[in-house]
């Protein structure tokens, strides 16, 4: 029987997928398990090359990995038996903490920001909020437009789904509407996502 062993770091948590051919055996997502912290009786050994070494205890395991002064690692705990890889710990911890600061680096955080229309908003008031709007989009902002109903103002949605179509109009160069306006309450909300480069 074949075996594929994927160890994968995201957000700080390491987790470990155990695969034969039929699938997922066992996915481990606690911190792992190494060298005398390992106390089962049998484990399935795998050398750092990925060559299968068969399963034996894990004190005659542990035996192997310091004849190649290298750590024993638990990679599937949920496996039966659990499958151990000789590796060096502290290297792929390294380079594990490397890739996730490098994923870090690279991850762009998308704010939403908000903007208030109120239903007999004036021209220079509109113009204004758009130019707001446009600045936050062009930072590569989300922007969620809302506006709130008060009293008798609930017996004209239509006027606030006017204004947001307005508001859209006025954002259409730099923005595409990511949720069209839609009543929930006393609130209609619209969300307005940055033109893709």
């Amino acid at each position: 029987m074949g075996y594929f062993v994927c160890i994968y770091g995201v957000n700080g948590f390491s987790f470990t997928l155990f695969l034969n051919f039929e699938g997922v055996i066992g996915i481990s997502t606690k911190e792992m398990q190494i060298n005398e912290q390992i106390r089962d009786r049998e484990v399935r050994v795998i050398t750092a090359d990925g060559e299968q070494l068969g399963i034996m205890s894990a004190k005659e395991a542990l035996k192997k990995a310091e004849e190649k002064n290298l750590d024993l690692v638990k990679i599937a705990p949920n496996a039966k038996p659990p499958v151990c890889k000789i590796m060096d710990y502290g290297k792929y911890r390294f380079e594990q903490a490397k890739r996730e600061k490098e994923a870090r680096k690279n991850q762009k955080v998308v704010e939403i920001k908000e903007i208030r229309l109120s239903l007999n908003i004036d021209t220079h008031d509109f113009e204004t909020k758009a130019k707001h709007a446009e600045k936050f989009l062009k930072a590569g902002n989300k922007v969620k437009v809302s506006i709130r109903f008060r009293g008798r103002e609930m017996a004209h949605p239509e006027l606030g789904l006017a204004s947001m179509e307005k508001f859209a109009e006025a954002c259409k160069e730099f923005s595409t509407v990511e949720k069209p306006a839609k009543l929930e309450g006393r609130q209609m909300l619209m969300f307005l996502a940055p033109v893709k480069q």
